[in-house]
C-alpha cells in the first residue's frame, strides 16, 4: 500500500453465517488477524438482529416518508459507509446468499443510488458444503452487489469445500495464504480506487 490514501483503509467484513464458531467466522476473524500492514479489517456484527428490508421502515423512500431508521440498520449503513471496500465472507444456502446477508445488502442498497455500496470495490470468499464450493451463491452475491452499486474485485477469490477441509481446517498455512492474499488484492483495488 502506497501512501496515496490520507488515513487507513478501512474493509468492512460482512459475514452470511450467524453461527459464532462456523467456518466463515473463522475465515473473517483469518482475514481480521492477517490484515495488511497499514489496513484496518473488521467484521460488521449484528446482520441477524436486522429487520427484513421493508419499504415502510425506511425513510428514504416515498413509502417511508416520516419512519424512523431502525438504528441497528443506520449503524450498519454507518459502519459500511465509512469502510473504504467490503468483504463478503459468506457459505452457500440452498444455491444462492444467506437471507442474513442478502438483507444486509437490500438494506445497503438504499437510499437508491446513493446507498453504502456505491462504487465501493467488493470481494467475495467463503467456504460450503455446496458442490461447486459456493459459486452459485457468488453469482448471486456479485449481481446482488452490482445493483447495489458495489464494483466486485474478480480477482478476489477464495471457495471452499468444507467437507475437503484437512485435520487443520481452516488455519492450514495454505487457506491462511489464501485469504490473506485476497485481502491483499481487495486493499489493493481500494488503493487503486483511491488514485483515481
Amino acid at each position: 500500500m502506497g501512501p496515496i490514501m490520507s488515513r487507513k483503509p478501512v474493509i468492512a467484513v460482512l459475514v452470511g453465517s450467524l453461527r459464532t464458531r462456523s467456518i466463515n467466522r473463522q475465515l473473517a476473524r483469518i482475514a481480521v488477524d492477517n490484515a495488511p500492514e497499514g489496513v484496518v479489517v473488521k467484521i460488521v456484527d449484528g446482520l441477524g438482529e436486522l429487520p427484513f428490508y421493508n419499504a415502510d421502515a425506511d425513510p428514504s423512500t416515498s413509502d417511508g416518508v416520516g419512519a424512523r431508521l431502525d438504528g441497528r440498520v443506520a449503524a450498519l449503513r454507518a459502519e459500511v459507509e465509512a469502510a473504504d471496500g467490503v468483504l463478503l465472507v459468506t457459505p452457500e444456502y440452498n444455491g444462492s446468499l444467506p437471507a442474513a446477508l442478502k438483507n444486509a445488502l437490500d438494506w445497503l442498497s438504499r437510499p437508491y443510488g446513493a446507498g453504502a455500496l456505491i462504487g465501493k470495490p467488493v470481494g467475495i470468499i467463503g467456504a460450503s458444503l455446496a458442490r461447486g464450493a459456493g459459486e452459485r451463491m457468488r453469482t448471486d452475491a456479485v449481481k446482488v452487489v452490482g445493483v447495489a452499486g458495489g464494483h466486485i474485485v474478480e480477482d478476489v477469490r477464495v471457495a471452499l469445500r468444507t467437507s475437503e477441509l484437512g485435520e487443520r481446517g481452516v488455519a492450514d498455512e495454505e487457506i491462511v495464504s489464501q485469504v490473506t492474499e485476497a485481502v491483499e488484492v481487495l486493499a489493493d483495488a481500494i488503493e487503486a480506487r483511491a488514485a483515481v
